[in-house]
């Protein structure tokens, strides 16, 4: 199960990837599509997360960045 880490309330736009970026906060790309050129990261609100190490941070369906524990060592 995922938790909520910061609640931000962003509203998605299509045509957009989003993540947390190495300073913790939530920032966008343009998707490259075709012809088009992808890129020109730009920060969308200011979070400044610390990150725990056995965690995946993510932008949940809501537009808030939360985590969950990562799977390690599952035997298939």
């Amino acid at each position: 199960m995922a938790e909520k880490v910061v609640r931000c309330g962003v509203k998605k736009e299509k045509g957009y990837l989003y993540y947390l970026d190495k300073n913790g906060d939530l920032a966008r790309s343009r998707m490259a599509r075709g012809g088009d050129k992808g890129g020109g990261a730009e920060v969308v609100h200011k979070a400044g997360v610390k990150r725990e190490k056995g965690y995946l941070y993510f932008v949940d369906k809501y537009g808030d960045i939360s985590r969950a524990k990562m799977a390690r060592g599952r035997k298939s």
